[in-house]
């Protein structure tokens, strides 16, 4: 398997008014994760990789809501992207992008 088969993608959506945890907006594998990738960066979305959390999350479906058990890890996802649109973690989405 090559490494582009490998790669996953998960998109976050959590909206406080309408959503009462975070949900799982889209996920994919391969080509599909480079396209979500590709349309967060198109849309100005901070991307974070983290391969271990795009693997706990190949196991929910998409429109599912976060488990409890992930919480804590989301709501790292969730400061990093509040950070980097406040502009505070601009070195944070360069780190995040060399990793990559």
């Amino acid at each position: 398997m090559d490494k582009q088969a490998k790669r996953r993608a998960a998109a976050l959506r959590y909206d406080p008014e309408r959503d009462a945890v975070p949900v799982l907006a889209a996920f994919g594998e391969g080509h599909v994760a480079e396209r979500i990738v590709e349309r967060a960066r198109e849309a100005g979305v901070p991307v974070m990789p983290d391969p271990d959390l795009a693997g706990m999350l190949a196991r929910l479906s998409v429109g599912d809501d976060i488990p409890p058990a992930l919480y804590e890890v989301v709501a790292r996802v969730l400061i990093f992207v509040g950070e980097v649109n406040r502009g505070y973690g601009h070195s944070l989405q360069q780190a995040a992008e060399r990793q990559e």
